[in-house]
């Protein structure tokens, strides 16, 4: 089992109900497809910043990555990346990719809280 979260690029929604509105729309359109969506720049470098801070789980040699899947830009589609993470580091993890994406103007969402991060 998994912690998933959902990054993208776009205006922040006013609540949690317009962000799953938002996220489900995305999701859709980038992630349940057959269509081929490269990520963007800047979802591309939001991901190698988390990958700064704990390595890819395809690398994780000591079992330190909270990463659920690698690689981990696998999981971005154009301006959306929904990954999961290990529920035993999930809330360390959450936190700090949160405060990522606030950080470089994007959008995060908890899809299990139906709520906006941070």
């Amino acid at each position: 089992m998994s912690y998933d979260l959902a990054v993208w690029e776009g205006e922040r929604p006013a609540d949690g109900k317009a962000a799953a509105r938002a996220f489900t729309g995305l999701y859709e359109c980038y992630v349940d497809t057959d269509a081929e969506h490269p990520p963007t720049e800047r979802i591309a470098a939001y991901v190698a910043a988390l990958l700064e801070r704990w390595c890819d789980v395809t690398e994780d040699e000591e079992d330190t990555s909270p990463w659920s899947t690698g690689p981990l830009i696998g999981e971005a589609r154009g301006p959306l990346v929904y990954f999961p993470m290990r529920w035993s580091m999930a809330e360390e993890a959450s936190g700090y990719a949160a405060t990522l994406a606030d950080s470089m103007g994007l959008v995060c969402f908890d899809p299990q809280q139906n709520r906006l991060r941070p």
